[in-house]
Protein backbone atom coordinates (compact mmCIF):
# COMPACT_ATOMS: atom_id res chain seq x y z
CA UNK A 1 0.00 0.00 0.00
CA UNK A 2 1.48 3.28 -0.93
CA UNK A 3 0.88 4.59 2.86
CA UNK A 4 3.70 2.12 3.79
CA UNK A 5 6.39 4.26 1.92
CA UNK A 6 6.33 6.89 4.79
CA UNK A 7 7.08 3.86 7.34
CA UNK A 8 9.35 5.00 10.41
CA UNK A 9 10.01 2.50 13.15
CA UNK A 10 7.21 1.35 14.59
CA UNK A 11 5.43 4.23 16.41
CA UNK A 12 3.86 3.49 19.70
CA UNK A 13 0.81 4.59 20.84
CA UNK A 14 2.00 6.77 23.37
CA UNK A 15 4.06 8.57 20.56
CA UNK A 16 1.07 9.25 18.43
CA UNK A 17 -0.57 10.56 21.76
CA UNK A 18 1.95 13.57 21.80
CA UNK A 19 1.52 15.79 18.79
CA UNK A 20 2.92 18.64 20.33
CA UNK A 21 6.43 17.40 21.77
CA UNK A 22 7.23 15.97 18.46
CA UNK A 23 6.67 18.91 16.94
CA UNK A 24 8.82 20.74 19.57
CA UNK A 25 11.59 17.94 19.13
CA UNK A 26 11.32 18.62 15.33
CA UNK A 27 11.69 22.20 15.33
CA UNK A 28 14.61 21.99 17.66
CA UNK A 29 16.65 19.62 15.81
CA UNK A 30 14.83 18.95 12.00
CA UNK A 31 14.68 15.63 12.16
CA UNK A 32 12.38 14.81 9.30
CA UNK A 33 11.95 11.04 11.30
CA UNK A 34 10.37 12.97 14.06
CA UNK A 35 8.16 14.29 11.52
CA UNK A 36 7.45 10.87 9.62
CA UNK A 37 6.37 9.81 13.08
CA UNK A 38 4.16 12.48 13.89
CA UNK A 39 2.44 12.42 10.36
CA UNK A 40 1.91 8.80 9.56
CA UNK A 41 -0.54 8.57 12.39
CA UNK A 42 -2.88 11.00 10.03
CA UNK A 43 -2.06 9.54 6.15
CA UNK A 44 -5.09 8.11 5.83
CA UNK A 45 -6.72 10.88 7.34
CA UNK A 46 -5.14 13.83 4.69
CA UNK A 47 -5.70 11.04 2.20
CA UNK A 48 -9.28 11.32 2.80
CA UNK A 49 -9.00 14.89 2.79
CA UNK A 50 -7.18 14.94 -0.82
CA UNK A 51 -9.54 12.30 -2.04
CA UNK A 52 -12.50 14.23 -1.35
CA UNK A 53 -11.68 17.25 -3.48
CA UNK A 54 -9.67 15.95 -6.29
CA UNK A 55 -11.28 12.57 -6.90
CA UNK A 56 -8.72 11.08 -7.99
CA UNK A 57 -6.36 8.01 -6.30
CA UNK A 58 -3.27 8.85 -7.62
CA UNK A 59 -3.51 12.92 -7.35
CA UNK A 60 -4.50 12.38 -3.66
CA UNK A 61 -1.74 9.47 -3.17
CA UNK A 62 0.57 11.97 -4.92
CA UNK A 63 -1.03 15.13 -2.37
CA UNK A 64 -0.10 13.17 0.70
CA UNK A 65 3.47 12.87 -0.60
CA UNK A 66 3.83 16.23 -1.32
CA UNK A 67 1.98 17.60 1.51
CA UNK A 68 4.49 15.26 4.06
CA UNK A 69 7.55 17.84 2.02
CA UNK A 70 5.81 20.87 2.72
CA UNK A 71 5.17 20.22 6.29
CA UNK A 72 9.31 19.74 6.44
CA UNK A 73 9.18 23.43 6.13
CA UNK A 74 6.01 24.67 7.46
CA UNK A 75 6.64 23.37 10.78
CA UNK A 76 9.78 24.92 11.61
CA UNK A 77 8.20 28.24 10.25
CA UNK A 78 4.94 28.42 11.93
CA UNK A 79 4.02 27.77 15.60
CA UNK A 80 1.30 24.91 15.25
CA UNK A 81 -0.82 24.27 18.63
CA UNK A 82 -3.46 22.03 17.61
CA UNK A 83 -1.54 20.02 14.80
CA UNK A 84 -4.58 17.52 13.59
CA UNK A 85 -6.83 20.79 12.53
CA UNK A 86 -4.12 22.50 11.33
CA UNK A 87 -3.14 19.72 9.69
CA UNK A 88 -6.76 19.07 7.71
CA UNK A 89 -6.25 22.88 6.62
CA UNK A 90 -3.05 22.51 5.31
CA UNK A 91 -4.56 19.63 3.23
CA UNK A 92 -7.82 21.20 2.02
CA UNK A 93 -5.96 24.41 1.25
CA UNK A 94 -2.84 22.63 -0.51
CA UNK A 95 -5.70 20.62 -2.70
CA UNK A 96 -7.97 23.89 -3.43
CA UNK A 97 -4.44 25.40 -4.80
CA UNK A 98 -4.33 22.31 -6.93
CA UNK A 99 -7.60 22.91 -7.96
CA UNK A 100 -7.52 26.41 -8.71
CA UNK A 101 -4.13 25.81 -11.02
CA UNK A 102 -6.24 22.59 -12.58
CA UNK A 103 -8.54 25.46 -13.76
CA UNK A 104 -6.30 27.84 -14.98
CA UNK A 105 -4.37 26.07 -16.94
CA UNK A 106 -5.88 26.60 -20.57
CA UNK A 107 -5.42 30.53 -19.32
CA UNK A 108 -1.97 29.85 -18.62
CA UNK A 109 -1.41 28.14 -22.08
CA UNK A 110 -2.46 31.23 -23.57
CA UNK A 111 0.14 33.62 -21.77
CA UNK A 112 2.21 30.87 -22.17
CA UNK A 113 2.07 30.76 -25.94
CA UNK A 114 1.75 34.87 -26.24
CA UNK A 115 5.07 34.84 -24.39
CA UNK A 116 7.21 31.80 -26.75
CA UNK A 117 7.19 34.01 -29.59
CA UNK A 118 9.76 34.72 -31.42
CA UNK A 119 8.87 38.17 -33.34
CA UNK A 120 8.63 40.03 -29.91
CA UNK A 121 10.91 41.58 -26.87
CA UNK A 122 11.06 37.99 -24.40
CA UNK A 123 8.26 38.32 -21.08
CA UNK A 124 8.75 37.06 -17.85
CA UNK A 125 7.56 33.84 -16.82
CA UNK A 126 6.15 34.07 -13.24
CA UNK A 127 6.49 30.50 -11.50
CA UNK A 128 5.29 32.05 -8.01
CA UNK A 129 1.51 31.49 -7.84
CA UNK A 130 0.77 35.38 -6.74
CA UNK A 131 2.84 36.67 -9.70
CA UNK A 132 0.95 33.81 -11.72
CA UNK A 133 -2.46 34.86 -10.60
CA UNK A 134 -1.00 39.01 -11.36
CA UNK A 135 -0.53 37.78 -14.97
CA UNK A 136 -3.59 35.89 -15.29
CA UNK A 137 -5.71 39.28 -13.78
CA UNK A 138 -3.65 40.87 -16.61
CA UNK A 139 -4.17 38.55 -19.33
CA UNK A 140 -7.81 39.17 -19.01
CA UNK A 141 -7.63 42.82 -18.97
CA UNK A 142 -5.58 42.70 -21.98
CA UNK A 143 -8.13 40.82 -23.66
CA UNK A 144 -10.84 43.02 -23.01
CA UNK A 145 -8.87 45.58 -25.19
CA UNK A 146 -8.64 43.80 -28.36
CA UNK A 147 -11.24 44.07 -31.13
CA UNK A 148 -14.30 41.70 -30.71
CA UNK A 149 -13.32 39.38 -33.63
CA UNK A 150 -9.44 38.68 -32.46
CA UNK A 151 -11.00 38.52 -28.25
CA UNK A 152 -13.98 35.91 -29.84
CA UNK A 153 -10.55 33.64 -31.34
CA UNK A 154 -8.72 33.70 -28.77
CA UNK A 155 -10.44 32.47 -25.85
CA UNK A 156 -12.02 29.86 -28.64
CA UNK A 157 -8.84 28.42 -30.01
CA UNK A 158 -7.00 28.82 -26.27
CA UNK A 159 -9.25 28.93 -23.27
CA UNK A 160 -12.42 26.84 -24.62
CA UNK A 161 -9.76 24.16 -26.89
CA UNK A 162 -10.87 24.44 -30.59
CA UNK A 163 -10.35 23.47 -33.44
CA UNK A 164 -8.71 25.89 -36.45
CA UNK A 165 -12.42 24.41 -38.10
CA UNK A 166 -14.46 24.84 -34.91
CA UNK A 167 -13.41 27.77 -34.72
CA UNK A 168 -14.50 28.87 -37.91
CA UNK A 169 -18.05 27.40 -37.84
CA UNK A 170 -18.64 29.03 -34.43
CA UNK A 171 -18.23 32.24 -35.94
CA UNK A 172 -18.61 32.41 -39.51
CA UNK A 173 -15.31 34.01 -40.73
CA UNK A 174 -13.27 31.40 -43.04
CA UNK A 175 -9.74 29.43 -41.94
CA UNK A 176 -8.00 32.65 -43.17
CA UNK A 177 -9.92 34.79 -41.18
CA UNK A 178 -9.04 33.09 -38.01
CA UNK A 179 -5.36 32.36 -38.81
CA UNK A 180 -5.19 36.01 -38.93
CA UNK A 181 -7.19 37.21 -36.10
CA UNK A 182 -5.32 34.71 -34.09
CA UNK A 183 -2.07 35.79 -35.45
CA UNK A 184 -2.69 39.48 -34.41
CA UNK A 185 -4.25 38.69 -31.56
CA UNK A 186 -1.76 37.22 -29.86
CA UNK A 187 1.07 39.92 -30.83
CA UNK A 188 -1.23 42.52 -29.78
CA UNK A 189 -1.93 40.81 -26.48
CA UNK A 190 1.93 40.47 -25.81
CA UNK A 191 2.13 44.23 -26.45
CA UNK A 192 -0.23 44.51 -23.76
CA UNK A 193 1.34 42.12 -21.13
CA UNK A 194 4.48 43.66 -21.61
CA UNK A 195 3.48 47.07 -21.31
CA UNK A 196 1.11 47.45 -18.10
CA UNK A 197 0.23 51.02 -18.95
CA UNK A 198 -1.99 49.52 -21.63
CA UNK A 199 -4.26 48.07 -19.29
CA UNK A 200 -7.39 49.97 -18.97
CA UNK A 201 -6.09 51.76 -22.13
CA UNK A 202 -6.51 50.62 -25.73
CA UNK A 203 -4.04 48.36 -27.26
CA UNK A 204 -1.64 49.75 -29.52
CA UNK A 205 -3.08 49.79 -33.27
CA UNK A 206 -1.03 47.22 -35.57
CA UNK A 207 -2.66 45.50 -38.44
CA UNK A 208 -5.77 43.47 -38.21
Amino acid sequence: MFLRRFRKPKITANTADRPTELIAQYRATGDVALLGELYEPHMELVYAVCYKYLRDEEEAKDAVMQLFEQLVVDLRRHEVQQFLPWLHSVARNYCLMLLRKRQNRPQMALIDSVMSDDDEAALPIHADDSDREEDLSRMEACLQLLPLEQRTCLTLFYLEKKSYVEVADLTGYDLKQVKSYLQNGRRKLKLCLSDPQTVGGTVRNTTS
